[in-house]
């Protein structure tokens, strides 16, 4: 035959999309079946949270301070999608490979399955064996997906066509099973879905126990409520943070990419470790009984840039960590106790270590069990939860706690003290403008400067502004709750037409004026005077 008269297979693009589209049915399929698998065994070991917890520990404390500043608290959504695209990217990657060399394509869905199985297993929170399942299941089934389809795609001579195949080339009839591949990708496809959906409903399903011991709690009576928040401490100035954080508007900075779930009436908390006389493990029901308390507290994260949003007040109720721990027999260093770190250990394996002389040197360190008049949401810890004044969030404020442990900062270094963080970390005084806005345009006259200001457990004595390079002028100052919560403060300022820039600075109980020396928020939180440009017009 002459090499004009061949005819060659079809060089068109409808073999290499279904080629694609296998691979992406079968990381679906990997996918779906994974996260069925997960709740029977554990949501957390799921590959794509088990991967995305695997990131998030391995990432550098500066690319996380990025991802924090620059996404918020949709950074672990952000985080998440960037996996599954990355994951669909090498999924279609993996269907072409498949198309020409179908045990490859496959052997590549398996050896995802081993990434994420390994991912399950490395987390602090690891039940062992049970976390492989997932991964391994979803990889399996990705993997006989894939290979069945791309099957399905081979002429049916028994020999895969390349691209630039002849049929000399290739024996027998130049065509590949169309009705059978649509057959099979559509029931792949349904069953895919179908353990998807199924999933979720069992997601819904395991999370009801949990879901019931929080709604069904009614917290007692505090025997020592908050005072009441004096009148002056509200100011209405619009555009002002508001005295009290409503919960749904709390801030919330942690690692878990799920929020645990966790069911009041099984879990336990255990008190133990150095100098701790009296272990002892306790119900939910044990916290209850003994005598609460309810304080009004500011919480600043060690995350938040000068004049940043993760910083906010709340009126908690909870157990005074101190009478809990001298229930147990524990002195502070400075009375002779060995142990100078009290370890929180959370459901979800996180580690925080706080210093004792801290917790137990008078302030309203609590064990909470109730924010803003309700149980805390899950979001925030549920069913306990640290809060510890003057303290930033990465050494005090651990969630979803069921391990105390007394030990030495020489002994043990917790999550983020691993990660280059300080070990201590009082609160800095800060001060931030909320209104006007940055680059707001107000006009010309008389406008509000207005914000919030605190040094929790020092407490703000007094709140300057300057316009442009001018005097430092006294803010008028609302009246103070307690030395643990903000301060909100205003400046009538005689605006004049054209640019201006305001800064704010804040001097606190001790005495020490906010420092202008710019500091990001590692090691140890961030410092600097809050600034604002605006357009008077």
């Amino acid at each position: 035959m002459n090499d004009e008269k061949k005819r060659r297979i079809p060089r068109g693009w409808t073999r290499p999309v279904l080629g694609a589209l296998s691979g992406a049915l079968a990381g679906f399929a990997a996918l779906a079946v994974a996260e069925l698998v997960s709740q029977w065994a554990r949501p957390q070991a799921g590959p794509v949270v088990a991967v995305g917890g695997a990131v998030i520990d391995r990432t550098p404390a500066a690319v996380k301070d990025w991802t924090i500043r620059n996404f918020g608290t949709d950074d672990k959504l952000v985080l998440q999608l960037g996996i599954l695209a990355v994951l669909a990217l090498f999924a279609l990657a993996l269907g072409l490979l498949a198309l020409y060399r179908r045990r490859y394509g496959a052997a590549g869905v398996l050896l995802f399955g081993v990434v994420g199985a390994a991912a399950a297993v490395s987390r602090p929170d690891s039940t062992g064996f049970s976390d492989v399942l997932p991964s391994a299941a979803g990889a399996v089934v990705g993997a006989v997906v894939l290979f069945v389809l791309a099957g399905r795609l081979e002429t049916r001579g028994g020999a895969t066509a390349r691209p630039d195949a002849t049929e000399e080339d290739v024996p027998g009839r130049q065509e590949w099973d169309r009705r059978g591949f649509v057959l099979a990708a559509s029931a792949a496809a349904a069953a895919s879905a179908g353990a998807a959906v199924f999933g979720r409903v069992l997601d819904g399903a395991s999370g009801r126990g949990a879901v019931a011991s929080r709604e069904d709690l009614l917290l007692p009576v505090p025997g020592s409520p908050a005072a009441a928040v004096p009148a002056g401490a509200r100011l209405r100035v619009p555009g002002v943070s508001s005295f009290i954080t409503s919960n749904k508007d709390f801030y919330r900075v942690d690692t878990a990419l799920v929020v645990p779930k966790v069911d009041a009436t099984v879990w336990r908390l255990r008190i133990h470790g150095q100098g701790v006389a009296r272990p002892v493990t306790l119900s939910f029901d044990d916290l209850l009984k003994r005598d609460l308390v309810e304080r009004d507290i500011t919480l600043t994260c060690v995350s938040n840039e000068v004049g940043g949003p993760y910083v906010g007040n709340a009126r908690w109720t909870g157990v005074r960590l101190a009478d809990l721990l001298a229930d147990c027999g524990v002195e502070p260093p400075s009375k002779g106790g060995p142990a100078d770190q009290l370890v929180a250990r959370s459901v979800d394996g996180m580690t925080i270590g706080s210093p004792v002389e801290d917790v137990m040197d008078g302030r309203d360190a609590l064990l909470a069990v109730g924010m803003n008049g309700e149980p805390l949401p899950f979001a925030h810890g549920f069913p306990l939860r640290m809060v510890v004044p003057g303290l930033y969030g990465y050494v005090s404020a651990c969630k979803w706690i069921e391990d105390l442990e007394l030990t030495t900062f020489d002994a043990y270094d917790p999550y983020w003290i691993t990660r280059k963080w300080a070990r201590r970390a009082p609160i800095k005084t800060q001060a931030r403008i909320d209104t006007p806005k940055p680059f707001a345009r107000p006009a010309s006259g008389t406008v509000m400067v207005a914000g919030v200001a605190w040094a929790q457990h020092r407490g703000i004595d007094k709140v300057q502004v300057r316009v442009d390079d001018g005097p430092w002028q006294e803010a008028r100052l609302a009246a103070e709750d307690s030395r643990d919560t903000w301060r909100q403060w205003s400046f009538p300022w005689t605006a004049s037409k054209g640019g201006h820039t305001l800064t704010v600075r804040a001097t606190d109980r001790t005495g020490t004026v906010q420092t202008e020396k710019r500091a990001r928020t590692m090691p140890d939180g961030a410092s600097g005077r809050h600034s604002v440009v605006v357009t008077v017009d």
